[in-house]
């Protein structure tokens, strides 16, 4: 037992020490005994005296912190009920109804529009109640209005299943065609507010609308079924009739009475059975199957004869399902088409007829014209023959004058006497190959065949010939094999390139390839005045030329009308693409062959591996030198790349801004005249479009350009370039890293 109750105020606990230290000391002062004892219990008693002292201001102190912790404390309450009242009062002004939930799902408040129209779950809101509960208030209520295929609990379910998500919005039905409609935010303290919001009148206001569209589109509808050409009829999914029109009216030829509204299929069937008859594989026991089925049905199409009314009608049907699960049957009358498809079959029989008759009389036609062209065939061989020897021994005999009296004036008419008799031997072996070629008799062997060796045949033939015209004939080398008759394939080329030397008044004569899609385009072009687009479908024909005032040529227009043949012998395209005053392009496509194994003949990259796939590149040319630009051109987009071409650096610049673009890749030539060189402009391009991958290409091999470019990024490809090293950087760009 203690003098001093711990658990009492500290101010009564106060007033007991006082006491007991004032009982000792009167105990001290009336004692008689001044022995030791006393003296001790006096120590005692002034040391708890100050004991007490000190406890007591402690216990002032404390009581003095209490105070004003009670005060603050009661200060805090006051503004928490007052901000609480202010929070009820803010919710109560809300014209929706409004709950907040905490982060454990528990009721924290709500005003009194928080399910004001479930009579029978406001009573039981309070705060603690958790969402669950709720819920399951909710989908028990008799104010709510579910539908016919949906439970409580099933409502429930769902209903928890949107409260997972941080936003929800949908609307409830109740009773009495109300709705509101509950949107349910998440707070940042994981908390759930929930508005609810009476929109009876915006969803009778949309149903109202929507019923007036309804009935807007169903007289529409009826409108544009009146108007159609076919009868229709429509059916519900139990298969009975709830709609026709007009025209299904005519063809019954009696109006469908209200009576027949809902009518089943079948009774309707049996009213209309004494008027149609089914003509083809669908007949009526078919068809009622087909409408009494439930589930997908495909669709029916059939005819049916009408054999009521003064002339009977042949009709087209068609039962077709539609998205509610009903059918519509419709009635096309088809008579007049049925009666014109009978008068053809009656005039083709008697169309076959005349063609058998006329076919017979052609093919006595055929065999003579055969025989006539054969006959023709065997003398223009013979007459070939005949006149070169001749033609041949002339030109000796000439040679020999030409030889003998080069000094004189007979010299000069000997060697045009020669020339004359080159153009006649030339002429009559142009004849010679149409003939051929008109006969079928041409031996064609298609095989891999290597341009580069028709071009460098060509191109020691044809120079010369060029030279002595003044035309610098140019062939861009090219090592691609193609699949062709090498011999039909090589003259057609030689054709091509003889007409541009003739008939051109230019300067040059370019002959390059491209590659488009496992087909490679030869092309022959020239700078010539070009050809009207109305003498272009002429000038593949027999002895056609232009006239002379439009031309320098000689002949008799023999060497296009080879080509054309020989192309279709073949199976090759044959392109011409000309303008006048701007040159002329013929070309003839061949396929390009891909077959593994095929060795070519000679060495090249192109020839020594596959050539990666370039399509969709776009490639930056920068070349001062037109005719290397173009042979760079033709090899560049012949792998399947597209090329754009500027002189020098400020019309690449140019070119890019107008453009729009970033080429995938760079060729620069160093040297490009006045202005930026190549390493300059290339700083300038990457500093407009970025990293671009590049190579500089340069005649100077000198190593201090060779360490220039390979200090920029750009090596160095030296003049003439090596295809190899051009479709190795390309691919590699194609590639990506």
């Amino acid at each position: 037992m203690t003098l001093v109750d711990p658990a009492d105020p500290p101010e009564r606990r106060a007033a007991k020490l006082l006491r007991i230290a004032e009982a000792l000391m009167n105990r001290v002062e009336q004692s008689p005994d001044h022995s030791s004892l006393a003296y001790a219990q006096f120590e005692r008693a002034a040391r708890l005296e100050g004991e007490v002292r000190q406890r007591t201001e402690q216990l002032e102190r404390t009581l003095d912190l209490l105070h004003d912790s009670n005060a603050r404390l009661a200060a805090a309450m006051e503004e928490a009920q007052a901000a609480r009242e202010n929070l009820a009062q803010a919710i109560e002004t809300v014209d929706e109804g409004f709950a907040l939930f905490d982060a454990d799902d528990r009721l924290v408040l709500h005003n009194s529009r928080f399910c004001i129209d479930l009579k029978d779950v406001a009573p039981n809101l309070r705060p603690g109640l958790p969402f669950a509960d709720y819920v399951e208030l909710v989908s028990r209520s008799e104010m709510l209005e579910l539908p016919e295929s949906q439970t409580p609990g099933e409502w429930r379910t769902r209903r928890l299943r949107r409260h997972s998500d941080s936003r929800t919005t949908f609307n409830v039905r109740l009773t009495m065609d109300r709705w509101i409609q509950v949107s349910e935010h998440r707070t940042g303290t994981g908390g759930t507010v929930i508005l609810q919001t009476d929109v009876t009148k915006v969803v009778r206001a949309e149903r109202r609308e929507r019923d007036r569209m309804i009935d807007r589109q169903a007289r529409m509808a009826r409108a544009t079924l009146d108007h159609l050409d076919q009868g229709v009829a429509t059916f519900d999914r139990n298969a009975r009739l709830v709609g026709w029109n007009a025209q299904m009216e005519a063809i019954l030829a009696k109006p469908i009475g209200e009576d027949v509204l809902s009518l089943p299929f079948t009774d309707l069937m049996n009213r209309l059975a004494s008027g149609f008859v089914f003509t083809g594989a669908i007949d009526r026991p078919a068809l009622e199957a087909w409408a009494a089925r439930r589930g997908r049905r495909r669709s029916l199409s059939f005819e049916v004869r009408q054999i009521t009314g003064p002339a009977p009608r042949i009709h087209a049907v068609s039962a077709q399902q539609i998205p509610d699960g009903g059918f519509v049957i419709s009635f096309t009358d088809v008579t007049s088409e049925r009666e014109s498809e009978r008068a053809l079959r009656d005039l083709n029989e008697t169309l076959e007829r005349r063609v058998d008759l006329r076919t017979n009389e052609l093919g006595v036609a055929l065999e003579e014209a055969r025989r006539a062209n054969a006959s023709k065939t065997r003398f223009m061989a013979a007459a070939s023959h005949d006149l070169l020897q001749p033609l041949s021994a002339a030109k000796l005999f000439v040679s020999a004058i030409e030889d003998r009296a080069r000094d004189s004036d007979l010299g000069d008419v000997a060697g045009k006497a020669i020339s004359a008799l080159a153009s006649v031997e030339t002429i009559i072996e142009a004849l010679l190959d149409i003939s051929k070629l008109d006969s079928g008799r041409v031996n064609v062997t298609v095989k891999s065949t290597p341009l580069t060796a028709i071009f460098e045949s060509l191109a020691l033939e044809m120079t010369p010939l060029a030279a002595a015209r003044g035309i610098d004939l140019r062939f861009v080398p090219c090592t691609l094999r193609v699949k062709s008759d090498p011999v039909l394939l090589r003259r057609m080329v030689q054709n091509l390139v003889a007409n541009a030397i003739r008939h051109t008044d230019g300067k040059r004569v370019l002959v390059g390839v491209r590659r488009r899609d496992g087909t490679a385009r030869i092309d022959v072009c020239d700078m010539g005045p070009g050809i009207a687009p109305a003498d272009q479908a002429d000038i593949f024909k027999e002895f056609h030329q232009l006239g002379p005032h439009r031309s320098g040529a000689n002949g008799l227009g023999l060497g296009l009308a080879i080509v054309e043949r020989a192309a279709a012998t073949l199976k090759h395209g044959l392109g011409l693409a000309s303008e006048p005053g701007r040159g002329s392009r013929f070309s003839v496509t061949v396929p390009v062959d891909t077959a593994p194994g095929d060795a070519p003949d000679r060495g090249g990259p192109e020839d020594a591996r596959e050539r990666p796939s370039l399509y969709g590149q776009v490639v930056m040319l920068v070349e001062n030198d037109l005719e290397v630009a173009r042979g760079i051109t033709l090899m560049v987009e012949g792998w399947g790349a597209d090329l754009i071409h500027a002189e020098n650096a400020e019309g690449a610049l140019s070119l890019l801004d107008d453009l729009g673009i970033t080429p995938d890749a760079l060729l620069i030539d160093h040297q490009l005249g006045e202005g930026p060189d190549g390493l300059e402009l290339l700083e300038l391009l990457r500093r407009a479009h970025g990293d671009l991958p590049a190579r500089v290409i340069s005649a100077d091999r000198s190593d201090d350009l060779r360490r220039a470019c390979d200090g920029a990024g750009a090596p160095l490809i030296p003049k003439p370039l090596d295809p190899d090293l051009v479709v190795g950087f390309l691919g590699a760009v194609a590639a990506g890293p």
